[in-house]
Parts: C-alpha cells; structure tokens; sequence
C-alpha cells in the first residue's frame, strides 16, 4: 500500500492516491488530473475509483474528467446530490481496493454531504482516515458555507452542532495511531486555524485540536462560529459546478482567446468598456502605465483566491500578465476556480493610458485628516486593531459592491496589512469612481504606521 498526498499551495488543498495491488482510489482530486494519471503509469497501477469527500466550494474538482477519462467510479454521499454518474457511498458502504478496504463515514458539519474515508489494511487494522473539510490539522471545517447553495442547504448554526456530534461520535472514536490526512492546511479559507502540519493521528488530534476538547455543544458551536474567514464570491458557484462535474480542463484551457501582446492605443479603444480588466503586472509596472478602469490584481500565492473574491461567477474579465509564460499559468490558474470560462480574452500588456500617482507620504504623515483613509483589511484584522483611527472600513471582498460609502470630497487613500491588497483596492476605487478625486495607494507603507 502506498498512500500519495497532493498539495496545492495557492489553494492550501489536499488531494489523494491510494494505491493497492495496481488499483489507485482518488479522493478530492483537483482540476488537473494530470498528476494523478502520472502517478497511476508510475506505478504501473489503474485508476479504478474516485471519491469526494463532499461537493467542494473553493476549488473545481477534476472528478467527472477522471471518470471519463479511466472508466473509475465516483462515490459520493447520496445527500450530495451529484448530477453524473456515480456510486453513493454512505455509513455502512465499503469499497475493496486491491487488499484494503475503504469504509464510509458520514460526518456532516462543514456540509451536510460530508464524508471521511477510513481506510483498512489486510489484517482488518484500522490504519488511517481521510476527513475532507471536517477534522483538519488543529482545527475543523467551517459550517457556514451552505446556507445557500448545495442539494440540501443547512443553517451554519444546525451544521456546527452536526460537526460537534461528528468529531465526537464519529472520528475520536478511531484509534489513536490511526493516520489523519485532511483536506486542507494552513492558509486555507474552509477554516480558521489550520496548522502548517499536512498529517496527524486521531491521538495527536485528541490532545492539540481545540475542536476535539472536553466542552458543551452550546460552547463549541460558539467558538466554531466565532470569527469565521470572510467567504469568497465564487464558492457557492464551485459548490452548483462540483455538484454537476467541471468540464475538461486542458480543453477548457485550450478555448480560451489569447491575442499577441498590446503595445498601442488602438487596441484598447476596440476592449469592450462593460468587462471588467484584471491587470496581474507587478504594482510598481501596473502603476507606470496601465489601461484605464483596470484592477491591479497581481500575481501572488492567493491569486486564485482574490480572483473570486473580486470577479463574480459568469462575470466576463480581460486577464492580463507581464509576459506569456506568467499568462498561460494565471489561465491556468483561473482554471483551479472554474472561472476560465469567463476569461473573455487574455493577453501581455506592454502599453497603458494612464497612470497611478504616488503618494506624498510626508504629507500624508503630518496632513492625514486632509485625506479619506479606506482600511481594506478583513473583518477579523481590523477588530481591536485600527491602523488609521478615522478610517473607514470596507474589506476588499466587498469593495465593489459599496463604492458609494467613500465620500469624495477628500483624496483618497488605501490601505491593507501589507500592500498587496491596497494595490488591488485603489485601483477598483479609482475605476468606479472614474476621476471624480485622487486615489492613492498606500502600498507597503503602511507598515510605519503600524504599532
């Protein structure tokens, strides 16, 4: 037996092979398959099953293309409510992988559909659990994601008690020395407390996981609650796209309209003005010259992630990049999210119309109350921790949507913890608000204020 742990850092996602006398289980691949039909010719093994542990929000899985690619089976829950083929797979199920046995448990909590995958080895030892988005490293999932969207929604607070009788009656049960290989690790947003650990044990996790302490219902479902991460745009729509199975992903990439790059005015009078512009240019070129009403989205680690923060689902962009290998990654990238279809066109920008000024930051340290100060921070960074006294809080997930609560009567300045968002910010501000007042970015400046 060897078992194969897949991990996208963008995404902070987990994703698995389990192989057995030459048949490979998959559970909660991503949207690449191509990594796991190389790890099945490695091993001169076949790909024979596929298993979701639940129908995920933040990433488009590559289940449906697997099967149709391989012939394997899906298994679902049947509470998911899966629109292609597939096998259901729920307490009492077992699947025979060479010479182990995978048995179903559902552990609803971070969404009803919710399963772990407990793994048995030949001489019937419990040797390990996959948990999906419900026990992670440290920390459990999320129960706030389907009050609106999957085959069967749920109140967070009724899924945060199903999660306090999962992780209770479910999988502590286990043994201590079985494996614990979740879903996600640190930096991911299906939960708020994640350790940089990738594997753990049930006993580990008795000891160090605050979820799996001694405490009532009514206690944890107020700690599970409590300061929760914002929740992104496109994961509801990831939720209806896994549900139905993501189309291919090298033929959605391969459809998607690339053009040389731009180097005159010419072509950016014929760019539709009503589709959004996602400038990906490092700040300091973006600022230089760049087209006008674009957003300066650079190209960072949580790319993916405040690409669906921003855009909406069905939402057309322009996707723009310093150079064509960085373009073909972010397309690539989009992909991930299940928002390349939306790409109306992509392309190298070596020409802009206009340009971003820079602050004045002496000014702005002995004149601050002549300037609007915008704090584009999460909700969870900003409490108890004001950087500008007077400054006014919109976070940047939401920036677009409440433009009109920035007065203009004043010049305009953006802030984050670091720059990277302020960057992002500005540019969205200045877009909307179309010249009416100066937009400045504070950028990594910010840090001389910090305490």
């Amino acid at each position: 037996m060897e078992i194969k742990q897949f991990e996208d850092k963008n995404l902070a996602q987990f994703s698995y092979a389990i192989l057995s006398n030459g048949e490979v289980a998959l559970i909660d691949p991503s949207r690449n398959p191509q990594a796991y039909y190389d790890f099945a010719k490695q091993h001169n093994a076949k790909i024979t099953t596929i298993i979701e542990t639940h129908s995920h929000a933040d990433f488009a899985s590559s289940h449906l293309e697997i099967h149709n690619t391989t012939n394997a089976t899906i298994y679902v829950s049947k509470l998911l409510g899966a629109e292609y083929e597939h096998q259901t797979f729920d307490d009492g199920d077992a699947i025979v992988l060479g010479k182990l046995t995978l048995n179903a448990i559902n552990t609803p909590g971070h969404s009803p559909d919710s399963i772990s995958i407990l793994v048995i080895d030949e001489n019937g030892k419990k040797q390990s659990v996959f948990t999906g988005d419900t026990l992670f490293i440290g920390d459990c999932g999320r129960p706030d994601l389907r009050e609106q969207a999957g085959a069967i929604t749920a109140t967070r607070v009724t899924l945060a008690k199903q999660m306090y009788h999962s992780l209770r009656n479910k999988l502590i049960t286990l043994p201590n020395d079985v494996l614990v290989y979740p879903g996600h690790g640190a930096g991911s947003l299906c939960g708020k407390a994640l350790s940089e650990q990738n594997t753990s044990t049930i006993g580990a996790e008795k000891i160090s996981n605050w979820s799996l302490q001694n405490m009532s219902e009514a206690d944890f479902v107020k700690e599970l609650l409590a300061d929760q991460p914002f929740i992104p745009k496109y994961f509801s729509f990831d939720v209806a796209l896994n549900k139905k199975g993501a189309d291919g992903y090298a033929k959605n990439i391969a459809k998607v309209e690339k053009r040389e790059s731009v180097t005159c005015e010419d072509f950016a009078n014929l760019l539709n003005p009503d589709i959004l512009i996602i400038d990906t240019r490092p700040q300091e070129q973006f600022k230089k010259a760049y087209l006008k009403n674009a957003i300066n989205l650079m190209n960072d680690i949580k790319f993916e992630t405040w690409l669906g923060s921003i855009v909406n689902p069905d939402e057309l962009f322009y996707l723009i990049a310093e150079n064509k290998t960085v373009l073909d990654k972010l397309i690539e990238r989009t992909a991930k999210i299940g928002y390349e279809k939306q790409i109306a066109l992509a392309f190298v920008m070596e020409y802009g119309n206009t340009i971003m000024k820079l602050i004045d930051e002496d000014d702005f340290k002995t004149n601050r109350e002549a300037y609007t100060i915008i704090d584009i921070r999460n909700y969870s960074e900003v409490r108890g921790n004001m950087i500008f006294a007077n400054a006014i809080h919109i976070p940047l997930h939401e920036l677009r949507e409440r433009i009109n609560e920035i007065p203009l009567h004043k010049p305009i300045v953006v802030h984050c913890a670091g720059g990277y968002r302020s960057a992002a910010g500005s540019s969205i501000i200045k877009s909307i608000i179309n010249g009416n007042v100066q937009v400045y970015d504070l950028g990594e400046a910010v840090k001389k204020f910090q305490k």
